[in-house]
């Protein structure tokens, strides 16, 4: 199984990066020995301001699709979503914007788990509603959906875990709803 892992977030030290690092931790101890995670951090992802006239002028641009490619590559996505005035990131929104004039289903029917993480009691509840409600529309098959708020109140930052039992519960059902989508998707296509 090969696992796509990211931040929805250009920031260096980013809890959502904290977040999706115990994610693919706790699906590959406990749910897939042998799954193969890559986690990507979007700085590497960073391109002009998406536009149609930038598109017309040069096409889409080379990392718009070496991400695209990434997805294409992956079994499930695991995404956690910074909220940036309720709304996704630029960083995110830009990729997102290029990615999907390739092919609007930019997640091409893979299963995905989305969280969001911030600082404040709404643990990022606004953003995720957000790419929660827009999943269908660009084909990402959600298998499970949370958010973590306040951050240092529900996670252990220096052992990278949850604290929370019902978000530790809650993020175990995602984890396992994405390997078990994996695997019913390989026994269908058998």
């Amino acid at each position: 199984m090969q696992v796509l892992a990211f931040a929805a977030t250009n920031s260096k030290n980013s809890i959502n990066k904290q977040l999706v690092i115990h994610a693919t931790d706790v699906l590959k101890s406990d749910f897939d020995t042998s799954a193969e995670i890559e986690v990507i951090d979007l700085n590497d992802y960073e391109m002009p301001i998406y536009s149609i006239d930038r598109q017309n002028e040069d096409g889409v641009h080379p990392l718009a699709q070496k991400f695209f490619d990434k997805i294409t590559e992956a079994d499930a996505i695991i995404i956690s979503f910074a909220e940036y005035n309720g709304n996704y990131t630029s960083a995110y929104k830009n990729v997102f914007d290029w990615a999907s004039r390739i092919k609007m289903a930019v997640f091409q029917d893979k299963p995905v788990m989305h969280m969001s993480a911030s600082i404040g009691p709404n643990g990022g509840a606004n953003v995720l509603s957000i790419a929660d409600k827009s999943a269908p529309f660009f084909k990402a098959d959600l298998k499970g959906s949370f958010s973590v708020g306040p951050f240092a109140e529900k996670f252990d930052q220096e052992q990278g875990v949850l604290k929370d039992a019902d978000l530790s519960a809650k993020l175990r059902e995602g984890v396992e709803a994405l390997v078990d989508a994996h695997y019913a998707n390989i026994k269908l296509a058998s």
